[in-house]
């Protein structure tokens, strides 16, 4: 008998990672996470049960392994790895990036990424089946001015799905990559007022032109990337590999322009 599927969201014990566990859960996933912040961790055992939550800086190789092994011996199996750790990183023309914030922002959204699914991908492969979500974003398709080691970034996860979905397909894992647009909620309103700050205007203005980016003229919410989570982890999405998903209203520009 197959028992109950486990999924793996790094971060996810706030905003979008925690959205979709809650997502998955109510789907019968037992739900696990590695995740920075203490408080959220707790917060994420008492929903979700003990052991499920471990405290983990996933930039950091050595704590990912570390934490890896009572993350496997709590479940013995893993079939759904979510990529969810992100930061904004600085946003600064690129001549005045320092070498210690790209190499953090790279670390975090990137490193990450290969430091948890080359643990998973054993387990999988055991099992003869998995699903990989890599979490890139509008700016790893388009591109974003002052933005330079997010968009590094988010546009190497990009490319790992596509990798990895031809590697891992003859045991049929699947990897794909979600892009979403700007995503309404605590974490885009820092980096709009951020924005607003050094640009000397307003945060509404900074928060119209974001918002002009997308076709729909709206924020995606993180209730829409958990839906498509859950769409590619259910069986709708069993021939869906080795693709980039945008969830984000079809984005016209990443200039962030002030003029018109």
């Amino acid at each position: 008998m197959r028992g109950q599927p486990v999924a793996v969201i790094s971060a996810g014990a706030s905003g979008i990672g925690l959205t979709c566990a809650r997502a998955l859960a109510a789907e019968d996933y037992r739900v696990l996470t590695l995740d920075m912040d203490e408080d959220a961790v707790e917060a994420f055992r008492a929903e979700f049960g003990a052991g499920t939550a471990w405290r983990c800086d996933v930039s950091d190789a050595g704590q990912v392994e570390a934490a890896w092994g009572d993350l496997v011996a709590s479940s013995g199996r893993v079939d759904l790895l979510v990529n969810n750790t992100g930061i904004a990183g600085p946003q600064q023309p690129v001549e005045e990036i320092g070498v210690d914030a790209w190499r953090h922002t790279l670390d975090t959204n990137l490193s990450s990424v290969f430091y948890l699914t080359r643990l998973v991908i054993p387990l999988m492969k055991a099992q003869r089946s998995g699903i990989i979500l890599n979490m890139s974003s509008s700016a790893g398709r388009y591109g974003c001015p002052n933005r330079s080691p997010y968009v590094a970034s988010k546009w190497a996860v990009i490319g790992l799905a596509q990798t990895w979905a031809m590697e891992l397909g003859p045991w049929n894992i699947r990897v794909n990559a979600l892009c979403p647009g700007s995503v309404g909620g605590e974490r885009i309103e820092r980096v709009i007022h951020k924005d607003a700050e050094e640009r000397g205007v307003e945060p509404d203005a900074i928060r119209t032109i974001y918002q002009r980016q997308s076709s729909l003229r709206a924020f995606a919410s993180a209730e829409d990337i958990a839906a498509m989570v859950c769409f590619l982890a259910g069986p709708g999405g069993r021939m869906i590999s080795g693709q980039t998903i945008g969830i984000d209203g079809h984005t016209e520009s990443l200039a962030n322009w002030l003029d018109d």
